[in-house]
């Protein structure tokens, strides 16, 4: 890890200095940088140049987490209790089940833990610099203060750095400001409070070169960066509770308190019927193991890791196995916007023409193909005699390459920035031929873009005079031109003309483009030393340009089931307000009424203001990481649970605060996949969508297996305790409870998690973090299978006594009774709605072969010597075998009923809606 370096304790800033005088304080030469000796020392000094990584946990203490649960308390505890009244073997038993847990808990942990340390590996960065004089490339971990670094266009930035020398050199900052255009970069020092979006004299780690070359000394590595004081906010971030552990803390609770009741309760009444103390004692820990669903932490385990393997087969690497869960309850999924909702390509969609007609412009990327259309009419360049030369214009007034598909990328990729390879795009959808173009007016002047006159000027010709294309911000091209180009025609500039650009100006400025101008002198001469004021009243203006990055193509259809699924999504963007908000209304994030708020405006506002408004706010606009911390406790406070996607530095704070963070595999940076619990490997928002299905699928599984199991352990129960208060005999043995808690259970509980989508998983509202693990609908339905168990179980049990069968017959049978009712309930925890008597349980292969693997083990208990033994069971009559399976079947019965109701209430529910 990296030692902040004591350099940057200096009086001024390095922004505030001139590059000369900070050559001096970190003791480098421009033209030789540091000797390698040099570099090895203070390497030694300031160490690696790398950021804290999260403290690596050995494997006992993964191992170790995994029994940190209320539920595994309990187990312990009967264990302990099981083994001390010398029934080794159901402590035994116990602490298999536990064991097992902690092995595939740890398992799944660790298998995404490998999973990020391969992507960290691949995205390992490699810089230019200069090291005694000689141009060298190093690992960016080894870059130290005094480090000269060379700078050109599609390189990293490695660390943060002064610049020397700038030529045409723009930086894309937007994984640090959120600014989603590349900044114009110059050497003059600036003032001491300059911002750091505005620091135009520095590079920053993190950041990477869009266009133009450069020479920069090192300042600050490690920690000492701007990305390292982010990296440190993101660690003081607190990591909340997931909403499953939550619940699971409850319920734990609650469970305790039963248990321990039941078990005075049993002791106190056999004490009272005269029962030997001993005897009551082990009846009581049996009550108490029944109330234990000892088949829940293997299920909600294996739950989990299922749908982390879904998860990874869609994309989603997920760092943490309770994320799973904790992604289906989102309700909030706030959002980046810089290539998480938009492509981060800038694209040309429209173009306005000195003659009024207004052009659009198909396709996205960087890719040529596309076209041009005039309401229904294509054009082109060809042909069109006002539109070839603002083409022409674009195409030559340019410094931006574009790469063609190749091997390594099937995609087009733009070399230098973004802007001018979008016109570049244009002019190629166009019908404009680039090279030839090129080849035929080579360049022969320049004037670079300036940032102040928001203008650049290129000429263009074999011989000494020649056409002179500019292009920059329309109200400055406007400033310099006499007329405008109409056809073949030409007409003057007056106030009309000018009114009529500023409308169209404005109507495209409302669609969130950003706009250029064109012009051409077209017969000129470009002084390099003269500036633009030469172009004055000289220049032709062939029209405007207005490019966008346009939103991803999949994420409109993702934002809509977000808002089916009651999601609601809104975009967190270091963007402008205006480019924002309109972006969030063609993705359908932001609603007629909805509000856009900037950074300096939430900044004035209070909690109370903030919270008031929270609901009716669908972009924040402009935010540093301060405030997208401030945000995302906004939406916790109001019980909210937060997703919060991104790729920069900047949303690493926000991420790790969130209740899970989405960070992209991709684009992201590395302190944003450290602080995500989550990673979207490619990068798509639609997989945040999918990533919610399959946490919801996730959770409404649990609950199938929570129903299930609670089903059974009252049933054992309210069993027990009718024998116990009715003083007839005990109706089940402890090892016989303790099979139907482990085996009869264990084979299906597992296999139940396995269950495939009803279908309106994103149909529902999300799970409200106050709901209970069981809820009135499932208090229901226990109530429902529980009666009808307990009456079947009891009522034969005390018939098969009336009739005076052989004791060990009876409770053999009742035993097997119990376990069928079981069966029949696995199926009836199936669905809450859809009836059980269908072929659908042929699509769970893994729940149909826990039933078959469930008859097979009963078999064997019933009708082999050796477990008759252990288990006190004896063989029972055929006859009986069909009886029990009758009488068992009227759970599923009374089920069906509750079901048939509840979907016709369903019905009529939705009519009236």
């Amino acid at each position: 890890m990296a030692k902040e370096n004591e350099m940057t304790g200096a009086p001024n800033p390095w922004h505030a200095l001139a590059g000369a005088d900070v050559l001096l304080r970190v003791q480098s030469d421009a033209a030789r940088g540091l000797t390698r000796d040099e570099a090895a020392r203070r390497l030694a000094a300031h160490g690696p140049n790398t950021l804290p990584e999260a403290e690596h946990r050995p494997l006992w203490r993964v191992f170790a987490r995994q029994f940190a649960s209320p539920l595994i308390y309990i187990l312990f505890a009967a264990a302990v209790i099981a083994f001390a009244m010398g029934h080794r073997g159901d402590a035994l038993v116990i602490l298999i089940v536990v064991f097992l847990n902690a092995v595939i808990g740890t398992f799944q942990e660790g298998r995404a833990e490998r999973s990020m340390e391969a992507l960290r590996r691949l995205s390992a960065l490699q810089v230019r610099v200069l090291r005694g004089g000689t141009e060298a490339v190093i690992a960016a971990r080894d870059l130290v203060p005094g480090d000269v670094v060379l700078l050109a266009a599609g390189d990293a930035v490695g660390a943060d750095a002064r610049l020397l020398e700038a030529a045409a050199l723009e930086a894309a900052e937007a994984a640090l400001t959120g600014e989603s255009l590349p900044v114009a970069k110059h050497l003059e020092s600036l003032p001491a409070d300059t911002s750091l979006a505005d620091r135009r004299n520095m590079v920053y780690s993190g950041t990477h070169v869009a266009a133009g070359r450069g020479r920069a000394v090192v300042v600050a590595t490690g920690l000492a960066t701007e990305v390292g004081k982010i990296a440190k906010l993101t660690a003081a971030a607190a990591d909340p509770k997931t909403p499953l552990e939550l619940r699971l803390q409850q319920f734990g609770r609650y469970l305790v308190v039963a248990s321990i009741g039941i078990f005075f309760v049993v002791v106190a009444v056999g004490l009272l019927r005269g029962l030997p103390f001993l005897e009551i004692l082990m009846v009581a820990i049996s009550q108490m193991v029944s109330m234990v669903p000892e088949g829940l932490p293997v299920a909600m385990t294996i739950a989990l890791a299922v749908g982390m393997q879904r998860m990874a087969g869609r994309g989603a690497i997920v760092r943490r196995l309770s994320a799973v869960e904790t992604l289906g309850s989102t309700s909030v999924i706030c959002s980046d916007k810089t290539g998480t909702l938009t492509k981060n390509e800038m694209t040309v969609t429209a173009l306005w023409l000195p003659d009024g007609r207004q052009i659009e412009v198909t396709g996205a990327g960087y890719s040529p193909a596309g076209r041009l259309r005039e309401g229904e009419r294509e054009i082109s360049g060809a042909t069109d005699a006002a539109l070839r030369p603002l083409l022409e214009a674009v195409a030559l007034c340019n410094d931006a390459q574009l790469v063609r598909p190749d091997d390594s990328d099937p995609r087009w990729r733009a070399l230098g920035d973004p802007t001018e390879a979008a016109l570049l795009t244009l002019a190629g959808k166009g019908g404009l031929e680039l090279e030839p173009l090129r080849q035929s007016l080579p360049r022969r002047a320049e004037i670079p873009f300036d940032s102040t006159a928001k203008l650049m000027a290129t000429q263009h010709g074999p011989g000494p005079r020649g056409r002179v294309f500019l292009k920059g911000a329309p109200e400055m091209v406007l400033e310099l031109c006499s007329d405008a180009r109409r056809g073949e025609q030409r007409a003057p500039v007056d106030a009309a003309f000018r009114r009529a650009v500023e409308a169209a100006a404005e109507a495209l400025g409302a669609r969130a483009l950003r706009l250029l101008a064109v012009a051409e002198v077209a017969d000129g001469v470009l002084d390099e030393k003269a500036g633009f004021a030469q172009f004055k009243g000289r220049a032709t203006f062939l029209g405007l340009v207005g490019q966008m990055d346009p939103p991803r193509e999949e994420v409109k259809a993702a934002v809509a089931e977000c808002r089916a699924a009651g999601i609601r999504p809104v975009m967190v963007t270091g963007d402008h307000k205006i480019t924002g908000l309109a972006i969030a209304r063609t993705l359908g994030i932001a609603r007629d009424g909805d509000l856009a708020v900037d950074g300096r405006e939430l900044e004035q506002m209070t909690e109370l203001e903030l919270r008031a408004k929270l609901d009716r706010i669908s972009v924040f606009a402009r935010v540093h990481p301060a405030q997208k911390l401030r945000i995302v406790a906004a939406f916790q406070s109001q019980q909210l649970v937060v997703a919060m996607t991104g790729d920069g530095v900047n949303d690493a704070p926000a991420l790790a605060s969130a209740d899970v963070g989405v960070a992209m595999g991709i684009t992201g940076t590395e302190v944003a996949k450290g602080a995500a619990k989550i990673v979207i490997t490619d990068d798509n928002f639609a997989t945040i969508v999918n990533a919610v299905a399959e946490g919801r699928l996730v959770y409404r599984n649990l609950k199938k297996v929570i129903l299930f199991l609670f089903a059974t352990s009252i049933d054992e129960v309210i069993v027990l305790l009718l024998a116990l208060f009715c003083s007839y005999p005990l109706p089940l043995a402890a090892v016989q409870i303790l099979w139907i808690n482990i085996v009869t259970e264990g084979v299906l509980t597992v296999n139940l998690v396995m269950e495939a989508a009803e279908g309106d998983e994103m149909r529902r509202p999300p799970i409200a973090t106050t709901e209970p693990l069981v809820d009135r609908t499932m208090w229901q339905r226990l109530l429902v299978m529980v009666t009808a168990s307990v009456a079947a179980v009891f009522g034969y049990f005390v018939w098969r006594l009336g009739q005076g069968a052989p004791f060990d017959l009876v409770r053999t049978e009742t035993f097997t009774l119990l376990a069928v009712c079981q069966w029949f309930n696995v199926l009836n925890c199936r669905s809450e709605l859809k009836s059980a008597l269908n072929f659908s349980l042929f699509k769970n292969h893994w729940l149909l072969g826990g039933l078959v693997l469930g008859n097979l083990l009963h078999f064997l208990v019933i009708y082999t010597a050796p477990m008759n033994r252990i288990f006190h069971t004896v063989p029972i009559p055929l006859a009986d075998v069909f009886l029990i399976g009758a009488v068992a079947s009227l759970v599923l019965w009374a089920e069906e009923i509750r079901k048939f109701f509840a979907r016709r209430r369903a019905r009529t529910e939705g009519t009236r809606q």
